[in-house]
């Protein structure tokens, strides 16, 4: 009754890779004892599977985009903040995954229109996370030269990615993100190619210029930012605490920048307080007429 409500229409742009169908535990309900109303007969069940199996086509929620490098890729591992942004609004909102390990603005600048859906594509996104500067930020001298983006530049790149962003969906919540606090000492131990050198690719202090220019660049734009890279050396301990290898997220991490981006979104009336759930919650079905709580999507 609810599958056209539940998934988009095929025009609505490209089909999905897969989809699973997770059904018969609430069927399988005995019908003779309090979970009766649950109850779908066996041969009806049946049916009712190859049914949705015929029709499967796409999505209905509205959609969050997260868009940056290794930092938003890993988000969606075990305590992610992307995986926790996506519990968060379960029900409400989907959040799609955009992240490239080792990327720069220079890269995202090209791939751009080839990563984030077409305006005409379908309704525009609720909101819109860009966390690059990371990469940008290393050391044009050191091993990880190729992914140096000088300072003017990396700006001028989140000016015309949030641009894109805006031409493409005026509507849209647009969140810039610094890049992280960098712990030097760690960068040695944890180098992701042979270091000779034995010296940090990045830096703390060039980090903390590319954060003051990522937070000019939204300013200059008129959109939010979230500098991570103030905010996290304000806490005890953020090297070892917040930092898995003087770059990358810990556990902890992840929810310093999953509550920095659940209280921007808050701050824009984007919350599951004020979306509406896509179908009827559990508790909205009345048991003695559960088909009457789908007539009306």
């Amino acid at each position: 009754m609810v599958k056209e409500k539940a998934f988009p229409p095929s025009e609505s742009g490209g089909a999905p890779l897969a989809v699973t169908v997770f059904f018969g535990a609430n069927d399988a309900s005995l019908p003779d004892r309090y979970a009766a109303f649950l109850h779908v007969p066996l041969d009806e069940y049946k049916q009712n599977l190859i049914a949705i199996v015929a029709f499967l086509k796409k999505k209905m929620r509205p959609e969050i985009y997260l868009f940056g490098d290794s930092i938003t890729e890993g988000s969606f591992t075990n305590g992610g903040w992307g995986a926790s942004l996506a519990n968060h609004f379960s029900r409400t909102a989907d959040v799609v995954l955009r992240g490239y390990s080792g990327y720069n603005t220079r890269w995202a600048l090209m791939v751009k229109e080839k990563v984030l859906p077409p305006a005409e594509s379908g309704g525009a996104p609720l909101a819109v996370t860009v966390f690059f500067g990371a990469n940008d930020a290393s050391l044009p001298d050191r091993y990880s030269a190729f992914q140096h983006v000088p300072l003017d530049e990396y700006k001028q790149n989140l000016v015309a990615i949030v641009a894109f962003l805006k031409k493409q969906w005026a509507s849209t919540r647009i969140i810039l993100i610094t890049p992280p606090p960098i712990d030097e000492a760690a960068r040695i131990l944890h180098p992701y190619v042979p270091n000779p050198s034995g010296l940090p690719e990045r830096t703390n202090e060039v980090a903390g210029r590319y954060a003051k220019e990522c937070v000019a660049a939204a300013a200059e734009c008129g959109v939010a930012v979230i500098d991570i890279w103030e905010k996290m050396q304000k806490l005890p301990n953020w090297e070892k605490t917040y930092l898995s290898d003087g770059l990358h997220l810990t556990p902890n991490g992840n929810k310093v920048v999953f509550e920095e981006v659940i209280a921007q979104l808050k701050d824009q009336k984007i919350s599951p307080d004020n979306l509406p759930p896509d179908l009827p919650l559990f508790s909205q079905i009345d048991p003695n007429d559960p088909v009457k709580s789908f007539q009306n999507l």
